[in-house]
């Protein structure tokens, strides 16, 4: 293994992961919420996958979209939770450089590939209420595959200059990362080239990404609750409404803590390091956990053939 003091390396065979610097000591207690909240996606999000694939009723256009952010999540997490555990609980802070890379490549793919889902579901919901006779027509199988597929490409393309970005610069430093995991701007740090190209990029995908993304959304809940006040009753403005109280949690779920994050990288100079990294990891982790919770919670269909595939299996 290379000195990780050595000022001397070009590239180093592996990076060392620091964990949570400051709270060392408190790892194993902190490993009990990231393990839990890792049991708790994949069991939710297989769970999700399952009924959809099982129940007949469920294969339209909203649930397939929902399987799509369901397998995102379970490689969002999968990516990243069992490497964080096991610094947790083996002390195992070595990662490979390749494999640092490609961990630093699906993370921020498919964090893109969730905002995309998301924006894919508000079309959907905008046409089942704005068009709502015109909806299987619109959204055919075909027409979904190609939504998900677009978005897939879209993650997976504008992501790609990052690892091979990665991988021409030198690294003289150091090969410490004082992190949970090789996030984009923290591997940037340590090369001792010019990175401004990396960091201008990075940030111009980021804000585009999530601009773009949120003005979509936005733009199709104006529509759609242009559609709803037109109802001539409460009761159908409360029940039409209510079919997109699942997707509204799904959005504030997801953008809530990448907003209060990228808040605290801007103006939390003064915040202590383990909490930027607490709050890094927080977008990370918390929204593949609710996913399934709100739609299995909130959607009538799934919570009914949870508990009828609940009740078959206790008796």
């Amino acid at each position: 293994m290379l000195d990780s003091n050595s000022t001397e390396f070009t590239n180093p065979s592996t990076f060392i992961l620091l964990g949570i610097p400051g709270l060392e000591t408190a790892h194993v207690w902190i490993s009990i919420p990231f393990c839990a909240m890792y049991i708790i996606a994949i069991l939710g999000n297989f769970t999700i996958l399952f009924i959809v694939k099982t129940e007949p009723s469920l294969h339209g256009p909203m649930f397939y979209f929902l399987c799509m952010l369901a397998i995102s999540d379970l490689i969002l997490s999968t990516s990243t939770l069992p490497k964080m555990l096991s610094i947790f609980w083996f002390n195992s802070r070595e990662i490979d450089f390749s494999a640092c890379l490609t961990q630093m490549y699906f993370i921020h793919c498919f964090l893109v590939v969730d905002s995309g889902i998301l924006v894919a579901m508000a079309l959907d919901r905008y046409v089942a209420i704005c068009e709502p006779l015109r909806h299987s027509t619109i959204l055919t199988n075909p027409v979904v595959a190609k939504i998900g597929l677009a978005v897939v490409l879209r993650g997976s393309m504008l992501h790609l200059p990052y690892p091979f970005l990665a991988r021409q610069w030198p690294y003289c430093r150091t090969n410490i990362i004082p992190h949970l995991f090789c996030e984009h701007m923290a591997v940037v740090k340590l090369a001792c080239a010019d990175t401004r190209i990396s960091n201008y990029y990075s940030l111009s995908v980021a804000f585009s990404v999530t601009a773009l993304d949120v003005f979509f959304i936005t733009v199709s809940y104006i529509q759609i609750l242009q559609a709803i006040f037109s109802l001539p009753t409460k009761d159908a403005r409360l029940k039409t409404f209510g079919t997109c109280g699942s997707h509204l949690c799904v959005i504030l779920a997801s953008y809530i803590p990448v907003v209060f994050s990228l808040l605290m990288h801007r103006f939390g100079h003064n915040v202590a390091v383990h909490f930027h990294i607490l709050m890094a990891n927080a977008y990370l982790l918390v929204p593949p956990m609710l996913h399934p919770i709100i739609y299995g919670v909130r959607t009538k269909q799934i919570w009914d053939r949870l508990l009828r595939l609940l009740s078959h299996k206790g008796m």
